[in-house]
């Protein structure tokens, strides 16, 4: 690929402590791993989280300073553990039976997504080239807004089919507005969870926490209130702002999603100020 596997935006505006972090929105697939991807262009726009990072457009405006990665998750999933593979993604792996972890070897729907086992040399290399760099940025990030500010709040973006789909432990089912993701609470203090709450109920939005999705890796492995870290993972169904079989954006939806995203943004920098 052309570029790095990520940009970093820095606040326009006046600085607040949020981060925005948003793993999962690129599509791209690098020319070096490209013979490993068997998934279609619609299977990897389908498990993309497309358009969070248009969401969060305006964060920047708002003091934010947002992550976003260009590279799709059927390379590397960078809200996943660098350990979460098994054997049939990685040649080595654990026998657990890890479809989608860090390396992709399924879609959610099923079908096949990586073509054979990756050599240990080449699940390193994507570790080295596009992993660990991203999460080396996250960290640098997290740690100058603790430094300036003596706390961080990052702001996980996601989206999230409205049905779980065949994979999901919730195939089927409709799914709420805004999913938070906290790990029960844990990683956040109750004033941004409850914050981010709010400002879904405001929007008429239905919100159920931790369902189906509790936050991965960056929530898991940064949210730490007691070190002044706070992780909330953000899930919003696509049917707020696209068309989830054309793929393509709702007009008028997407505007006002993109409206409640950006206020969002600032409603968690006043709440980390006050």
């Amino acid at each position: 690929m052309t570029g790095a596997p990520f940009v970093v935006f820095a606040p326009d505006g006046k600085e607040s402590p949020v981060i925005v972090e948003i793993p999962h929105a690129g599509v791209e697939v690098p020319a070096a791993f490209m013979p490993d991807v068997l998934a279609s262009a619609r299977a990897i726009g389908r498990d993309a989280d497309l358009y969070v990072d248009e969401l969060y457009g305006t964060a920047p405006e708002r003091g934010a300073s947002v992550l976003v990665a260009r590279v799709s998750r059927y390379v590397v999933d960078l809200n996943r553990d660098e350990s979460d593979f098994d054997g049939q993604a990685v040649e080595g792996g654990p026998a657990a039976h890890s479809p989608r972890g860090v390396v992709w070897r399924l879609t959610t729907e099923g079908e096949r997504s990586l073509g054979t086992p990756l050599r240990r040399g080449a699940y390193e290399e994507r570790m080295k080239d596009l992993y660990r760099p991203y999460h080396a940025r996250l960290r640098e990030l997290i740690r100058d807004k603790v430094d300036r500010f003596g706390l961080a709040v990052v702001l996980a973006g996601h989206s999230m089919p409205s049905l779980g789909r065949a994979l999901h432990a919730d195939q089927g089912s409709p799914r709420a507005d805004v999913v938070p993701g906290t790990q029960g609470r844990t990683s956040a203090h109750a004033r941004f969870i409850d914050a981010v709450d709010a400002h879904a109920r405001q929007a008429r939005l239905s919100v159920a926490h931790d369902d189906p999705y509790k936050g991965g890796f960056t929530t898991q492995h940064y949210g730490c209130p007691q070190e002044d870290v706070h992780v909330v993972q953000v899930e919003l169904a696509r049917r707020l702002y696209m068309d989830e079989v054309s793929l393509r954006r709702i007009p008028g939806r997407f505007e006002t999603m993109r409206a409640w995203c950006g206020e969002l943004v600032a409603k968690l920098g006043r709440a980390a100020l006050t």
